[in-house]
């Protein structure tokens, strides 16, 4: 793949608010969960890289936290800041958005996709539930004249709708050059933050509305052998009360949301699991650039 001419490799940046789809993309363009992903607007905390290849190309897609219009939280901000810096990294910028809908932060998060003067795709994400489709036409009219976009391409990333569309045009917009990761290589990013990823999108999908924001996981051991794995997690939230609330009453919903894990991490690893889980407190974590650090938040 290396010796081929006119190869190409570069970043694309995928853009847009909270909840508009951009993990739901990546992860059916790369075929692999590499992006948890919740109905939960804010799952997406890091920068993560995903890694597409062809047979002329190597489509290296930067997936975001979604764009705050108010960031009231140093998490907020930082995120923000990690979603901005993927942007002076990019080749190309995925804008992403709905197809049915649009509000403040979608209009907050084009304009800093306008102003940074990358290359820009406006992907109208969502298709599947604009009825009638000739609706389509009329919003992909309105699409083009908001900015000056490259292209506008309606799209469904869970049905797949018009996909292959979309990355047949994105080579087009990367530099001549060979692949920068090897070719079995899906991601950036290592096993434990993928582990603690997949325990934190279980405790997204199990606890009511207010809690998922203000915890985070951390590994504290992994250790993996043919004959099983161990695995020995820390959930960080920011009360006493929340702690509770995970645990659940006689231990019941934290035992409900480890084995939700543990058969994933099962399925991901292809060994029997063995995962032990403490809930801990740590106050006001979210709102401390210091402790976010050592949680392993980005600091662009």
């Amino acid at each position: 793949m290396t010796g081929t001419e006119n190869f190409r490799c570069g970043f694309v940046a995928v853009i847009g608010r909270p909840n508009v789809g951009k993990s739901t993309l990546i992860n059916a363009i790369v075929g692999d969960k590499v992006s948890i992903v919740t109905p939960k607007p804010q799952t997406t905390r890091h920068r993560i890289v995903a890694v597409h290849d062809t047979a002329s190309a190597q489509i290296l897609f930067i997936d975001t936290p979604g764009l705050h219009h108010n960031a009231s939280k140093a998490m907020n901000r930082m995120m923000n800041r990690t979603a901005a810096s993927a942007l002076s990294d990019a080749d190309l910028i995925l804008f992403l958005c709905e197809a049915n809908r649009w509000t403040r932060e979608d209009e907050t998060a084009m304009r800093r996709v306008v102003d940074s003067g990358v290359p820009a795709l406006a992907i109208l994400n969502k298709i599947d539930k604009v009825h009638p489709r000739e609706v389509l036409l009329q919003t992909i009219s309105e699409m083009s004249d908001r900015a000056s976009f490259a292209a506008v391409i309606p799209i469904s990333a869970t049905g797949g709708d018009n996909v292959d569309r979309l990355l047949s045009l994105i080579p087009d917009f990367l530099p001549e050059s060979p692949p920068l990761f090897p070719s079995e290589m899906r991601t950036d990013r290592s096993d434990d933050f993928h582990m603690a990823e997949l325990i934190r999108e279980k405790l997204t999908l199990s606890l009511r509305q207010e809690v998922p924001y203000g915890l985070t996981v951390q590994i504290e051991r992994f250790v993996q052998e043919p004959e099983g794995a161990a695995v020995h997690a820390i959930i960080w939230v920011e009360r006493g009360s929340q702690k509770g609330i995970v645990v659940g009453k006689g231990g019941k919903h934290l035992k409900k949301i480890g084995r939700a894990a543990r058969l994933e991490l099962k399925a991901k690893l292809g060994v029997p699991v063995h995962l032990e889980l403490w809930v801990k407190v740590k106050d006001n974590w979210a709102d401390n650039e210091k402790d976010l650090l050592g949680l392993g938040y980005d600091a662009p």
